[in-house]
């Protein structure tokens, strides 16, 4: 059995560490541990990087992250998943039991579990957990569910709702075949029962799942669960071709224009990345001098990116005509401009500019040197392209009084670094040294 334990985070900075050096005890003979981010705004995917083979980021909610866990598992060449909790802990053993359980013929499976917390009734609600999910083959996630890599595959993976995830893919399971039951038991937090009380905790869940086995939409259920929806933005991509000479002009002393061209295309090819994986919206490549070089066709002939050609004019008109193309088609979606020149950008940060942008018209995601990295709008700002004084340190300080001259709420998150002269690509290539 080749294992890989796939732990899906958010915002567990604080206990991040300590969680994946639990599972140091269980990674003899080759398992593997992918930790799947859905967009922390906190120092998670810093402090679990050492603890891991690998850590992915993946549109936030545990269906989705579990599902990218997954893939990254199949790559590494496991043919047995184990959906771990970051806030579960393994019985000693764990692998070795899940490996006997296989070997007897089992495709799937989950362990009992104990629920830890200050309610002295928490070993009564686990002990029921138990018992039902032992009656009507259906697991939780929180009894570490495994399964046969090729079988997750067969079936569809988890679901993707917001909610019931993990019921949904037992119903799929148990169609194939009955699961495993250990009775060894994982440790799971019961910070939920002790937050809200465990009779309200108790109650609210019994009517959820009752309401799912009805046939409720998952996703309004997870509001009443107090889930907090994704919010969504469509995103433009402002993208420069790789054309040596024409390109990263500031970085040809040091690499060349053949080399400065090598590395806008990496550029390019990073930020579509990173945005695809935020996976916030509809992604469009806004090309320039037009969308017919040979990296904008691959792009749109291979990967089905949207590509669309940029105008004439400067950067402000470039983009005033983007955020124009959208509103004029969109219906109340908001939008997010983005350069390619930051490579320090990750989803969570366009996560988090969305998120912004449910209760403000503007954000801004600034740049150390005094622009700004990416800008996102609610609603149509066209004034806040005009009379700025593009590739200058007052960008930023100019879009802002253009936002405050229209009476717009804003908001502006901690800046980032893009890569413009040669010290920044210097700064680039000794990054990952540092980290």
């Amino acid at each position: 059995m080749k294992l890989a334990i796939v732990v899906p985070v958010l915002d567990e900075a604080d206990q991040v560490s300590a969680r994946l050096q639990a599972l140091a005890p269980h990674r003899n003979g080759g398992v593997h541990v992918v930790v799947v981010d859905g967009g922390s705004q906190d120092d998670t995917v810093k402090r679990a990087t050492p603890f891991v083979d690998q850590v992915v980021v993946a549109p936030r909610g545990r269906s989705s992250q579990m599902n990218a866990g997954a893939r990254v598992a199949a790559a590494l060449g496991a043919d047995t998943l184990l959906f771990l909790h970051a806030d579960t802990h393994l019985p000693a053993g764990a692998v070795a039991l899940i490996g006997r359980a296989i070997d007897g013929g089992a495709d799937w499976g989950r362990f009992d579990v104990h629920i830890e917390g200050r309610h002295p009734l928490l070993p009564m609600v686990a002990t029921l957990m138990n018992l039902r999910s032992r009656l009507s083959g259906i697991a939780t996630g929180d009894q570490a569910v495994f399964v046969r890599r090729r079988l997750f595959e067969a079936v569809g993976g988890f679901p993707e709702q917001p909610l019931m995830e993990d019921i949904a893919l037992s119903v799929r399971l148990r169609e194939v075949s009955p699961p495993a039951c250990l009775r060894q038991r994982v440790t799971t937090s019961g910070r939920r029962w002790d937050r809200h009380g465990l009779w309200t905790t108790m109650v609210l869940m019994w009517r959820l799942r009752a309401a799912y086995a009805r046939g409720a939409d998952p996703h309004a259920l997870a509001l009443r669960y107090g889930y907090r929806p994704r919010a969504t933005a469509a995103l433009a991509i402002m993208a420069k071709a790789p054309v040596p000479g024409l390109a990263k002009t500031r970085l040809v002393p040091l690499l060349g224009q053949a080399g400065a061209a090598r590395a806008q295309r990496g550029f390019i090819l990073r930020t579509l990345a990173c945005v695809r994986a935020a996976a916030l919206g509809p992604v469009t490549l806004w090309c320039a001098p037009d969308a017919q070089h040979r990296l904008f066709r691959l792009l749109r002939e291979r990967l089905g990116v949207a590509t669309r050609s940029q105008p004439e004019g400067d950067l402000g008109h470039r983009m005033r005509v983007a955020m124009q193309a959208h509103f004029d088609h969109a219906t109340g979606q908001p939008w997010i401009v983005v350069g390619t020149d930051c490579p320090a950008l990750t989803p969570a940060h366009l996560q988090a500019m969305a998120d912004a942008l449910l209760q403000h018209e503007a954000v801004v995601l600034p740049a150390e040197d005094g622009g700004y990295v990416a800008l996102g709008l609610a609603r149509p700002c066209p004034s806040v392209f005009e009379g700025v004084d593009w590739s200058t340190p007052q960008v930023l300080a100019q879009t802002l009084q253009r936002l405050e001259a229209g009476g717009h709420s804003w908001v502006e998150l901690p800046p980032l670094w893009d890569v413009d002269e040669p010290a920044d690509w210097q700064r680039w290539q000794e990054r990952p040294s540092q980290a």
